[in-house]
């Protein structure tokens, strides 16, 4: 079967997160993605956060499936002429190293476009143009300059980052987006172009809810918000709301049973109003049906923390999984708050190619997320990331016509 990126080439020059989520995404879709790391070093990330001792940790292999690895040191002669040739041969190259550094390496946007006319170029960045665009970014620091840290948290605590990564993963899977974009406008054109993701851009698109409601405030009070039915004053900017849901149907975490010794034995509640009628049903109380204090989504503004309350009574009498059980049938939205052991052993994950067991030469088995999204006419089959400089002498062969004795040079001038 056909892939869906097959026949594009990637010059990948990223490391650490963003920039590998971007081209392991790619990878997974059938594109050929060539990760140049410096010799003898590799990507950091290939030695943090160790599990087992001396081989590639899980930071580097859940990050870097499906591609090919070439070592090459940019800062020798031979080594420039390698990678001069590779932009020609390549359909797009992503980075995201600091501000300015591939300009220093000789190889700025203009030297590209000389290079090779075609080429789409994607660049993972903290901020775009502006005051910070010289700045560097890591995963937190984007949550907090994107809007992520304000919103998140309760309002009688300090601001709090989430445990996804949205700074990262989030900007890689937006540059994705872009550069497929890029692919397609160059079959219609011819050309290639800069495309560019902002680490703060991202964040703040993943938080456009929050935008929402500082436009919203500016009209009155956010009725949606527990502090309204509280009767606490909001202040001019959109407020840390806890665990009320972002939409416009009040929903909140609740204990379930084994709460007591179980940190995660809890489920996500959400009382729609299209069902309003059967979750008074399932809670044991019918007489709020019909009641004018709480027959109505207006009229229970005011009375979310003690609907709540209801509700988790019943709740801690039920496994996390019961109330799952209970209230589908009826069409309540209710979700479990599932730990990452759960996850790892759900076997309906494992069937449907979420979560992955690969075998390592190395590390030997471990588990990692699939692609997160199925194609009916493009199978996706995650494969081991590459140890360093595994594919070298492969692709300087293969994909930059070098002959034995050449690679041979090459390799004797120290460029790999």
């Amino acid at each position: 079967m056909s892939k869906a990126l097959d026949g594009v080439r990637i010059l990948d020059f990223t490391h650490v997160q963003s920039g590998p989520t971007c081209t392991q995404l790619l990878a997974w879709m059938g594109a050929d993605v060539i990760k140049v790391e410096r010799p003898g070093v590799g990507d950091a990330t290939r030695k943090q956060l160790p599990d087992v001792e001396g081989v590639d940790s899980l930071y580097f292999t859940m990050l870097n499936h499906n591609k090919r690895s070439l070592t090459l040191n940019s800062k020798n002669e031979t080594g420039k002429e390698v990678l001069e040739r590779l932009v020609k041969k390549c359909d797009v190259l992503v980075e995201n190293f600091a501000p300015g550094a591939l300009d220093r390496m000789g190889f700025s946007w203009e030297r590209i476009q000389e290079l090779n006319p075609k080429m789409i170029m994607a660049s993972v960045k903290g901020f775009g143009p502006g005051p910070y665009e010289d700045c560097k970014v890591y995963e937190n620091v984007a949550q907090c300059a994107g809007g992520s840290a304000s919103t998140t948290g309760f309002r009688d605590g300090p601001p709090l980052v989430t445990g996804a990564q949205i700074g990262d993963s989030g900007t890689g899977l937006h540059l994705a987006l872009g550069i497929t974009a890029a692919l397609l406008q160059r079959a219609n054109t011819g050309r290639g172009q800069l495309v560019q993701a902002p680490m703060q851009d991202s964040v703040l698109n993943l938080c456009r809810v929050k935008l929402r409601d500082q436009q919203r405030l500016e009209a009155g009070p956010l009725t949606e918000y527990s502090q309204y039915g509280e009767n606490v004053e909001f202040g001019d900017s959109t407020p840390r709301a806890g665990n009320d849901s972002g939409g416009g149907q009040p929903g909140r975490i609740l204990k379930c049973k084994g709460w007591e010794m179980d940190p995660n034995a809890y489920t996500y509640f959400i009382t729609q109003a299209a069902v309003w009628q059967k979750i008074c049903d399932v809670i044991g109380k019918p007489e709020w049906k019909e009641s004018p204090d709480y027959a109505t989504p207006s009229a229970r503004l005011n009375r979310l923390n003690e609907i709540f309350n209801e509700i988790e009574k019943w709740t801690m009498t039920k496994t996390k999984f019961e109330v799952m059980e209970q209230c589908n049938p009826h069409n309540i939205p209710v979700g479990p708050i599932l730990s990452m052991k759960e996850i790892s052993e759900d076997v309906s994950l494992r069937e449907s190619g979420t979560i992955v067991e690969v075998d390592h030469p190395e590390r030997g088995k471990y588990l990692t997320v699939g692609c997160p999204i199925k194609f009916s006419d493009s199978a996706v089959e995650v494969t081991r990331s590459p140890l360093l400089g595994e594919h070298t002498d492969e692709i300087l062969s293969d994909v930059l016509d070098y002959d034995a004795a050449e690679i041979a040079a090459i390799r004797a001038s120290g460029a790999v």
